[in-house]
Formats: structure tokens, C-alpha cells, sequence
């Protein structure tokens, strides 16, 4: 079964519903929910998408996430995706939205932030591979590796917010 989000124009306003794959098609935007999470210690998740991803595999990201459904808020969907890529129940706080035009087509991010304590559980159709790296770690990785459009920019926007510890300094490094 194909899977239906909100056609939004670029003031995050719907204009309607549309299969996924045709707003990609079509390059229309439409709404992603992602989370940043980190651990007490400040460090910030990275994983690697699996290798039968259908987008972007073997990509890097800091974002945990996926397509918002027809009617679901983006605290919502990101507390889903939480669920569903990760095995994690947490709260999660609305940080920022942005409107990437890099990648398959525009997409909204709803940015997202979660402190995760609890053991992951991830879905290996979704994630090859995760660690908590230290903002001196991301910061040595961050322009080597591949990584998801939008990605770098979602983690600059989340530093410059004052979020995670040693805010700022991995967009001034």
C-alpha cells in the first residue's frame, strides 16, 4: 500500500493529499518528522541507514525520522518514528522547522529533540549502525562522511538554538 502525506506549499500550509512517491516525483513538499537525540552526557546520537534503505542507504545522519501521515502532528510522527526506528518511548520537544530543497525532493523538517537513557532497540531494515559521538567526534566526521540532505544543516540550526551541550560549537568549528 502506498504511503499518503500532505501536499504543503512553502509556508507549511496543506493543499492536500498525495501518495509520497508522487509528491517526490513531482518535487511538491511535504512533511518529515525528525528527531536529534542525545544522551545525558551531552553526546549526540549518528547512525548509518541500512545498506536496503530506500532512501539514502548507507547514509549518515543525525536525524531519526520519517514521513508525517495525513492528519498527524509532527510531535506526533517524530514520537512514532522514536518507537519504530529506535525502540524508544520517550518525550520528545519541538525544536524548529525548515524547508530543505536538497535531496529527493523539498521536504519540511520538523527538528525535534529527545534525551534517550534506555537501551536502543534499532530496526535493522532502517539503521545499520549507531553510536554517540561527542560534539569533538561529529566535528571530525561531520564533512568526511556521507551524509542525509539536510542533515549538517538541521544539526547547525539545533547547535545555534542553544540545544545539546557546546552549543554553537560545531557550527563555528
Amino acid at each position: 500500500m502506498s504511503e499518503l502525506v500532505e501536499h504543503v506549499d512553502e509556508q507549511d500550509r496543506v493543499l492536500g493529499v498525495v501518495e509520497r512517491g508522487e509528491a517526490e516525483r513531482q518535487h511538491w513538499p511535504h512533511r518529515i518528522a525528525t528527531t536529534i537525540c542525545r544522551d545525558r552526557a551531552g553526546r549526540i546520537l549518528v547512525l548509518r541507514r541500512s545498506e536496503t534503505h530506500s532512501r539514502f542507504p548507507g547514509y549518515h545522519d543525525v536525524m531519526v525520522g520519517g514521513a508525517v501521515n495525513v492528519g498527524e502532528s509532527y510531535e506526533e510522527a517524530a514520537a512514532r518514528e522514536l518507537s519504530e526506528e529506535l525502540g524508544v518511548r520517550v518525550p520528545v520537544r519541538f525544536m524548529f522547522k525548515f524547508l530543505c530543497r536538497e535531496g529527493i525532493s523539498p521536504v519540511w523538517f520538523g527538528v525535534h529533540e529527545a534525551v534517550v537513557s534506555e537501551c536502543l532497540i534499532p530496526d535493522p531494515g532502517e539503521i545499520g549502525w549507531q553510536d554517540w559521538l561527542t560534539l569533538d567526534e561529529l566535528r571530525d566526521v561531520i564533512d568526511q562522511w556521507c551524509f542525509v540532505p539536510g542533515g549538517r544543516e538541521a544539526l547547525r540550526r539545533y547547535l545555534e538554538s542553544g540545544s545539546g551541550s557546546g552549543a554553537g560549537e560545531l557550527a563555528a568549528g
